[in-house]
């Protein structure tokens, strides 16, 4: 992706364009799924895990990326649209592990049933991961 969109991306964010962040955004921009650290580590080979930690940090506490939980064993992110605020129940979405391949896809357009909680519990984030076989895997 061009340079300028990706800093305009992260300006709107109010995130400080650096070279990692750009490259960072660029790669999630590029993959279909969701990433997670490990990907990120093995990808940038030369920059250390802090960094990339630090890095999805800062752009899932700008809005720019959503941590998804999934039935896999680590934490992926993925983009959020311009208009997300990433707030519950507004941003609330379905996510799908490949078992297989071990990617995680987000459908934004599924939102997450509509339920109530106990009056008790006071809900902050919403997760809905469905577990299977993606189109590549199941063929």
């Amino acid at each position: 992706m061009e340079e300028k969109i990706l800093i305009n991306q992260l300006q709107n964010r109010k995130i400080q364009p650096t070279s990692m962040r750009l490259m960072v955004l660029n790669f999630l921009v590029k993959n279909e799924a969701a990433v997670s650290l490990t990907l990120l580590e093995n990808h940038f080979t030369r920059s250390d895990r802090t960094t990339l930690y630090r890095t999805l940090r800062t752009f899932e506490e700008k809005g720019l990326v959503h941590r998804i939980d999934d039935a896999g064993d680590s934490t992926k992110y993925a983009l959020c649209p311009a208009e997300c605020t990433c707030s519950y129940p507004d941003d609330t979405h379905l996510h799908f592990f490949c078992t297989d391949c071990e990617k995680t896809f987000c459908f934004r357009d599924l939102n997450i049933p509509n339920f109530s909680l106990p009056e008790q519990f006071i809900p902050k984030k919403g997760n809905f991961v469905i577990s299977g076989f993606c189109p590549s895997c199941a063929a």
